[in-house]
């Protein structure tokens, strides 16, 4: 992108977006560089690394990770969200460690959400009917 069209290239102005298991390496490309990306945008993210299954431990691991890697909240915005329906059920159980972790380091209304949006699914005709909720949040005030 930075050397085939003229764009800003700071982490202000640069950010990373992702569905399904893309929303959590968007919330690991910005925990992982962020020099790079100064906001992420995580639609249904896929919090349970694998399909659902009783005892599943990457949950855990996934967010003893991000609790480990949190970008500074004065300079980065995060945006989760997920729906309450297929896939997407299985995410509301951890939209509390969610908003825990993130909560907790600095973040607050103004540079993060977590939103639930009932009798929407693991699709991307659900993603779409919300896309511009997450892309405002980002590019407003840049």
């Amino acid at each position: 992108m930075d050397t085939a069209f003229s764009v800003k290239k700071d982490a202000k102005n640069t950010f990373v977006m992702g569905s399904s298991m893309g929303g959590l390496m968007s919330m690991y490309a910005i925990s992982e560089y962020p020099n790079i990306f100064g906001g992420a945008a995580c639609l249904s993210t896929h919090w349970l690394g694998f399909k659902p299954m009783d005892n599943n431990v990457l949950p855990n691991l996934i967010f003893k990770y991000a609790a480990s890697n949190i970008p500074d909240s004065k300079t980065h915005k995060l945006y989760f969200d997920y729906g309450t329906e297929t896939l997407d059920a299985y995410y509301l159980k951890y939209a509390n460690t969610v908003d825990s972790i993130y909560l907790k380091n600095g973040y607050t209304q103004k540079n993060y959400k977590n939103l639930k949006f009932e009798g929407e699914n693991h699709s991307e005709n659900s993603w779409q009917k919300r896309i511009n909720i997450p892309l405002t949040f980002l590019l407003k005030n840049n």
